[in-house]
C-alpha cells in the first residue's frame, strides 16, 4: 500500500515524527511519501495514496498555518481516503484534566478551521529544544516543565515522544487502510520511503 505523511514543523520535532511514521511503514513493506506542508510539489495528488496522514505539532493554541491551508484546500480528497491526524504537543505529557480539555478544544479548532474531521487521531509528546531558544523563552518552557513536574537541565534538550505507541498507532491505521481497500471505496474508513523537503 501507499501512503502520503504530510507534516509541518516549528522546531522538528514533528518532522521527526513523521519521518518515523513514514520509516515505520516502509519496514513493513509499504511505499510511504514524507512531504513537508512548507514544499509541496505542484505534481503532489492525494489519489494517488491508500491513505493520507497528517502531523502538526501545538504553539499558543494553534497548528502551524501552512497545514490549516492545505488540508482546507484539499479536504475532499482526503475525506476520501483513510486519513489521520497526529498532534504533536507538550500537553500530550499532562493528565491534567483541564489541560486535556485545552488539547480537545486546539483539535477542534482545527476541525473548524479546515472542514476535516480526522478518521483516527493520535496525541503524540514533543520535546524541549532548550539549546534553540532564545533565554525568554528557555525560561518559559522551564516554567511549562516544572508545571508538568519536570525538572529539566535548560541547558539539555529533552525528548518525550513515545515511539513504541507512535509505531503501534501507525500500524493499526495500516489495517484499517488495508480493510478499506479490500471492503472498496464506498465503503469509507476513518481514518522504500521517500522523502520531500
Amino acid at each position: 500500500m501507499k501512503f502520503l505523511t504530510l507534516y509541518a514543523t516549528t522546531e522538528g520535532q514533528t518532522r521527526k515524527v513523521a519521518n518515523f511514521v513514514a520509516h515505520h511503514l516502509s519496514e513493513r513493506g509499504h511505499e510511504t511519501l514524507c512531504v513537508d506542508a512548507e514544499q509541496v510539489p505542484k505534481e503532489l495528488d492525494i489519489h494517488d495514496f491508500d491513505g493520507v496522514l497528517i502531523a502538526a505539532s501545538l504553539h499558543l493554541g494553534r497548528y502551524q498555518p501552512e497545514i490549516v491551508e492545505f488540508v482546507r484546500r484539499h479536504v475532499d480528497k482526503i475525506d476520501r481516503k483513510p486519513n489521520a491526524f497526529i498532534s504533536v504537543s507538550l500537553a500530550a505529557l499532562s493528565t491534567d484534566e483541564d489541560e486535556g480539555k485545552g488539547l480537545h478544544d486546539c483539535v477542534q479548532h482545527f476541525v473548524h478551521a479546515t472542514g476535516w474531521s480526522p478518521g483516527s487521531l493520535h496525541h503524540a509528546a514533543g520535546a524541549f529544544r532548550f539549546t534553540a531558544y532564545d533565554f525568554f523563552r528557555r525560561w518559559a518552557l522551564k516554567y511549562i516543565a516544572h508545571r508538568h513536574g519536570l525538572e529539566l537541565d535548560p541547558h539539555q534538550d529533552r525528548e518525550f515522544t513515545d515511539w513504541q505507541a507512535l509505531g503501534e498507532f501507525a500500524d493499526t491505521f495500516a489495517a484499517e487502510a488495508a480493510r478499506h481497500a479490500l471492503s472498496g471505496p464506498s465503503d469509507h474508513l476513518p481514518g522504500g520511503t521517500a522523502q520531500l523537503a
